[in-house]
């Protein structure tokens, strides 16, 4: 077995263990270059990581062996790793969550084989308060991520309606994911409920595409709009995170732009990125992300979760650009009382350094 490798993070000594390992056989990717990635991505990963509990999902074998979840911070931990107590009423006992609020940490991490990164919507402050609402688009074969951002643009129609933004990033896997930043005071039960009628009225207007049944019997050639993930118990994958599939492939934030690319080209391959592209993408283009951090935007009431009528719609994308795709949304839903009078509000104007 080859002798650990002694490095120095931030003061902080670590031992990092057999880095020459492959995790990922097809591309040849080993532990090292996993620790390498998340070193070299940590400048923009950690603001999305730091004060929120953190679950690990473990690789030791590489991505073609068992894995498994790790939520309570193991004992051999570092003294210096910081811990957050949560408690689950489901396993009735408080879980020690880690916090990866710096670079030593994180390292730490990622020479366990935590090759996926899966933080709380929630900060480790306010447990009951999601930041975010999210919606997790996750495609049945033969549907791949074309399909999904076809759904990501109608939800993105219905959050335009309300003046919100919302943020588009790749799962790293098959899918995408819609985020909403709120970051003020709400609730799981708000959250959970809203996306859950958001996916049931998208079910209803496009049910050739749209499921938000978790069967997986009925999610066939469909998307499944995943709105069950706005949950205190669960969590979502890592912005920036690498993903445990045949290749390294990375959570990644995308532009609107590019989401409409890829539906309009029909070419999947426009949402996939691998460590070294995501690397080259934040040198250039920032964090796209950045605002879900900080852009305060309250979650509208139920009762008003509607749109124009039809021939108003119509009229206004008649004047838009032509070459920006917009999806029709037309929301209505027995549980949902309909406010056509409604006009969209003006879109918050967020900071984004360096998105673009």
């Amino acid at each position: 077995m080859p002798a650990p490798t002694i490095v120095e993070v931030e003061g902080r000594k670590l031992k990092l263990t057999n880095l020459e390992k492959v995790l990922y056989p097809a591309a040849g990717f080993t532990k090292g270059q996993v620790v390498d990635f998340y070193v070299r991505i940590a400048p923009v990963l950690m603001p999305h990581l730091a004060g929120r509990p953190l679950t690990m999902k473990r690789y030791p074998e590489g991505v073609d062996h068992e894995y498994f979840f790790e939520k309570n911070a193991p004992m051999h931990k570092p003294d210096w790793v910081k811990t957050t107590p949560v408690w689950s009423g489901s396993n009735r006992r408080t879980i020690h969550f880690l916090l990866a609020n710096d670079l030593p940490t994180l390292v730490w991490i990622a020479n366990l084989a935590s090759i996926e990164l899966h933080p709380s919507l929630s900060l480790a402050a306010d447990i009951p308060t999601p930041t975010m609402i999210v919606f997790d688009l996750d495609p049945g074969p033969p549907a791949n991520i074309v399909q999904c951002a076809q759904v990501g643009l109608w939800v993105r129609d219905i959050f335009d309606h309300f003046g919100l933004q919302s943020f588009p990033k790749t799962s790293g896997s098959k899918g995408l994911q819609i985020y909403v930043p709120l970051n003020m005071k709400t609730s799981y039960d708000q959250t959970k409920s809203f996306a859950h009628a958001v996916a049931r009225l998208l079910e209803q207007e496009h049910p050739e595409l749209v499921v938000s049944d978790m069967k997986k019997a009925v999610r066939t050639n469909k998307v499944f709009v995943d709105w069950s993930q706005n949950d205190e118990h669960k969590t979502t994958i890592s912005v920036y995170s690498l993903r445990a599939r045949e290749r390294p492939t990375v959570s990644t934030p995308v532009k609107w732009s590019e989401v409409e690319a890829a539906l309009r080209k029909k070419d999947a391959a426009r949402l996939v990125f691998e460590a070294k592209d995501v690397l080259v993408r934040v040198e250039k283009m920032g964090d796209l992300f950045e605002p879900v951090q900080k852009l305060k935007q309250k979650l509208p009431q139920l009762a008003g979760l509607a749109s124009e009528p039809q021939a108003d719609r119509d009229h206004e994308r008649a004047e838009e650009p032509k070459q920006k795709v917009k999806s029709k949304v037309a929301v209505s839903a027995p549980q949902v009382r309909i406010a056509t009078s409604a006009k969209p509000k003006s879109k918050p104007q967020a900071t984004k350094r360096g998105a673009k």
